[in-house]
C-alpha cells in the first residue's frame, strides 16, 4: 500500500496492478483498507515498509489540505 501524504490516497499493488482503495484521512482509515484487502493484524503492518510506503510526508502525519472549492 502506498500512502501519499499530500493527497491521502491509499493504493494497493496486487495482481500486477495498482488498485485505489480510497481516500484516507487517518491511520484508522488505512487499517480499514488493509482489513478489506484481507491483511491479518493490519495495525501491525503500518510500520512495515514491505506493506506500507509513506510518500510525500512523514509516517502517520495527516495533513489537511485547503478546500479550494470555497469561494472567497
Amino acid at each position: 500500500m502506498a500512502v501519499d501524504g499530500s493527497r491521502c490516497t491509499g493504493t494497493l499493488h496486487r495482481h500486477g496492478r495498482d488498485e485505489i482503495l480510497g481516500l484516507a484521512h487517518s491511520d484508522h482509515d488505512l487499517v480499514v483498507f488493509l482489513e478489506a484487502a484481507g491483511v491479518m493484524d493490519p495495525e501491525q503492518v503500518l510500520e512495515d515498509p514491505r506493506w506500507v510506503e509513506w510518500r510525500g510526508g512523514r509516517p502517520h502525519h495527516w495533513e489537511t489540505l485547503p478546500d479550494l472549492s470555497v469561494s472567497r
